[in-house]
Parts: structure tokens; C-alpha cells; sequence
């Protein structure tokens, strides 16, 4: 997605409705896919969508990205959720359950346990902006048994805090250069290295 975006920034396409036919899809997709597997560089991919809509002349393409980011990443994690609460129910556990909780640390899931008691549903916000923080709330949810439809309803307001930051981002990119591609480069080394940050200062803190 992030090399097509490029490719289309670089050498935008004749028609931009076409472009976007091809580009809403695609950014569903892999967003939701991002949501469910969480490899898949989410926040890169918005950032860049919002550069190529930026330098569009059709008014509605950066609410289009941003409509569509949501979207995906919500039902990306309701579907998450959905499996992961389908392993906490069940006696023998399931493969998606021991995944997420195989991502997460003690440490780190007490601190998201500890969170998640003292602000509800609330710290899905957070968790959703902050890198690497998404998962061990929803394990803590998942541990709490929270019901599916309070997750929901925390879930929708983080995942539309989340596409109009990474969308911002974009935004950012598209407007400090003249040319697309530019743009693009520069939204997505931003959103790596936001979310590489905890790592390395991770590593910055061991003795």
C-alpha cells in the first residue's frame, strides 16, 4: 500500500476518482488487517493515503481517508476483540487469546490492568495514540471481561482520535513540499520512528 501510495504520488494517475477507487479499498484493508495482525504499519499507511488525498483537488478525499481509517480499524478491533473474548469464555482458552497475551510483558499488563480500573474504557484512547499500547489494554480488557459493547463504545472514540492523528500527520508531510512523494517519505519516516520510540528508549534506560 505504502509503495502504491508512493508510485501514485510520484506519478499520480489520469483520473483521480480512479485512484481513489483503487486507494479507499486498499486502505481498508490493510488497515483492519493491521487492527487483526498487529504487523502491518496501520499508521504509515493513513499518514500516507492523507498526503496523496491532500494533493487532490477533490474536496472530501482527506475525510474519505479519514472515514474509511476508522472505520477499518474499529472492526478490525471488534473482530480482535470478538476472538480473544471467545478464548477467555472457553475453558481450554483459543490460539487468538494466548497470541495477544504471548505480546505482552507482567509488567506491562499490570500497568494497562491498573489503567484500565482507575479510567473505564477511557484508557482505550490512549492506548490506541500511544505506540505499542493498544494491545496490552485489550488484554487487560479481555481479562476483566469487559462486555463487548462497552469495548465498542471506548473503541470508537480511540479509533477516530487515532486516524486524525495519523492523518494530521499526513497532512503535515503533503504541506511542507511541493511534490507528493515527498510528502509521503516524510510520513512515513515520521510514523516510524513514533513508533519505534518506545523501543529505543527502552533500551536507552537499561543499565
Amino acid at each position: 500500500m505504502i509503495a502504491f501510495l508512493a508510485s501514485a504520488a510520484a506519478n499520480p494517475p489520469p483520473s483521480e476518482s480512479t485512484q481513489q477507487a483503487v486507494g479507499y479499498p486498499s486502505l481498508f484493508l490493510l488497515v483492519s488487517l493491521g487492527a487483526l495482525v498487529p504487523v502491518v504499519p496501520t499508521g504509515a499507511i493513513v499518514s500516507s493515503a492523507a498526503v496523496v488525498a491532500f494533493h487532490q483537488t477533490d474536496p472530501f478525499a482527506l475525510l474519505g481517508v479519514f472515514c474509511v481509517a476508522a472505520f477499518a480499524a474499529l472492526l478490525g478491533d471488534v473482530g480482535l476483540y470478538l476472538l480473544g473474548l471467545r478464548g477467555v469464555r472457553s475453558r481450554g482458552g483459543s490460539r487468538w487469546l494466548r497470541r495477544l497475551q504471548d505480546r505482552v510483558d507482567e509488567h506491562t499488563l499490570d500497568t494497562a490492568q491498573r489503567r484500565l480500573d482507575e479510567h473505564g474504557a477511557a484508557v482505550l484512547v490512549l492506548s490506541r495514540l500511544l505506540p505499542g499500547g493498544r494491545i496490552p489494554v485489550m488484554v487487560a480488557c479481555l481479562m476483566s471481561q469487559m462486555p463487548l459493547r462497552r469495548f465498542v463504545r471506548g473503541d470508537v472514540a480511540a479509533c477516530l482520535a487515532w486516524a486524525a492523528t495519523y492523518q494530521l500527520i499526513g497532512i503535515l508531510g503533503g504541506s511542507l513540499f511541493p511534490e507528493p512523494w515527498q510528502g509521503v517519505a516524510l510520513a512515513v519516516a515520521l510514523t516510524f520512528t513514533i513508533a519505534s520510540a518506545p523501543a529505543i528508549l527502552k533500551r536507552l534506560r537499561r543499565p
